[in-house]
């Protein structure tokens, strides 16, 4: 008995050391100050590699997801006469849930994932211990940059995943199945609320940014330096960031539209 409990008194240590860690270093990518150019200088290249190079899978998704959505939502609607409700149903669904949603799911798995990497592969060769020798802060020259990077990517993102979700559902239910052009966007336009639908969409979006990023540089930082050591985090990365998106998106939904 003594020793199960001594073994969980180590293991909750343990995850509170590292939840201690965790918020260290997001406190110094967030607040530690530096040198406006020396930052943008930084930033461009993440913004390119987790921003950019996320942009083809998360289109081709948003498109391909959109016509699966008009597809399914006309198999229902049209059984109760109400298919010119189909530009309403796609529009809600994506940005409220869907694009940033998914969006951050493919950004986890894809961005967030190659973050892990990156800094664990610094960390295994040490290039971090390197950088503070030679008295550069490597939170400040090789975290923070990619945190902003993550932040300001994932908003964006969810609006390319949204709109071509959104001309998805058009090729799907106005071009293949019939529906009316000028209903689907009357209905879509009718119905979507800039401030509660499109800006809470866009608020989700940021919040997970920070989550997904914030968990994803972390892991790179705190992992065991080898090869299997890079391995797991860069799993954990995807699995916790995952996790985290669908556990803030209900909290988030609650409070966004919990009164309706």
């Amino acid at each position: 008995m003594i020793n199960v409990l001594a073994a969980l008194g180590r293991t909750t240590l343990s995850r509170l050391a590292g939840l201690g860690r965790a918020f260290f270093i997001l406190a110094q990518a967030v607040f530690r100050p530096t040198g406006a150019g020396a930052s943008i200088r930084l930033l461009w290249p993440e913004i390119y590699s987790a921003g950019v190079l996320s942009l083809v899978i998360v289109a081709v998704s948003g498109l391909f997801i959109g016509m699966v959505l008009a597809l399914q939502g006309y198999s229902i609607l049209v059984d109760f006469g109400s298919e010119q409700s189909l530009g309403q149903l796609v529009s809600l669904t994506l940005l409220r849930e869907l694009g940033p949603v998914v969006t951050a799911l493919l950004f986890a798995g894809r961005a967030g994932s190659a973050m892990t990497a990156e800094i664990g592969l610094m960390k295994a060769t040490e290039q971090l211990a390197s950088l503070s020798m030679l008295g550069v802060d490597p939170v400040q020259r090789v975290v923070a940059p990619r945190f902003w990077a993550g932040v300001i990517s994932m908003p964006l993102l969810a609006i390319v995943f949204s709109s071509l979700g959104i001309l998805g559902g058009h090729l799907v239910g106005v071009d293949w199945l019939g529906v009316d052009a000028g209903a689907y966007w009357g209905n879509m336009q009718a119905s979507v609320d800039f401030r509660v639908d499109v800006l809470n969409g866009l608020i989700k979006a940021f919040v997970f940014g920070i989550f997904v990023t914030w968990i994803a540089v972390y892991q790179g930082m705190d992992l065991i330096p080898t090869a299997e050591g890079i391995s797991r985090a860069t799993t954990r990365t995807v699995v916790y960031g995952s996790l985290a998106v669908l556990a803030l998106d209900f909290f988030l939904t609650a409070m966004m539209f919990g009164d309706y």
